[in-house]
């Protein structure tokens, strides 16, 4: 699969992580790391779902590199953009610092770990 198909996959997994912050945040009222482990997983099961809808087969391992290297590199940047507009509002502390890191690593290692084939009993 070329690259910029891989490259669709990860921004569309963007918007999805930029809609469903908002619908569960806002709509839902669910807050803090709960709601980012729930939009983590569940971008990361319907990107799973639909990378094997589309193409009958799960992701490569030169695809699932792609694809969570370019989703993790595209929300970094966000990120950092949010930080930075953290910074100018007020300080977040070392400890602001650790959650704000540890909200955005959610997305990409359980981004990668729901893309990992699974094996069935029967395989083996």
């Amino acid at each position: 699969m070329n690259q910029p198909i891989l490259r669709n996959y990860a921004f569309g997994a963007v918007a999805a992580v930029a809609l469903l912050n908002v619908v569960v945040r806002a709509l839902l009222k669910l807050g803090g790391l709960p709601a980012t482990l729930l939009i983590a997983v569940a971008v990361g099961l319907i990107m799973r779902m639909v990378f094997q809808w589309r193409n009958q087969r799960l992701p490569e391992p030169r695809e699932y590199w792609a694809i969570v290297g370019i989703y993790a590199a595209v929300l970094g940047l966000l990120y950092l953009g949010l930080l930075g507009m953290m910074h100018l509002k007020d300080e977040p502390g070392n400890v602001g610092h650790i959650l704000f890191w540890l909200h955005y690593l959610c997305y990409p290692v359980l981004l990668a770990v729901c893309l990992i084939p699974r094996q069935s009993a029967h395989s083996q």
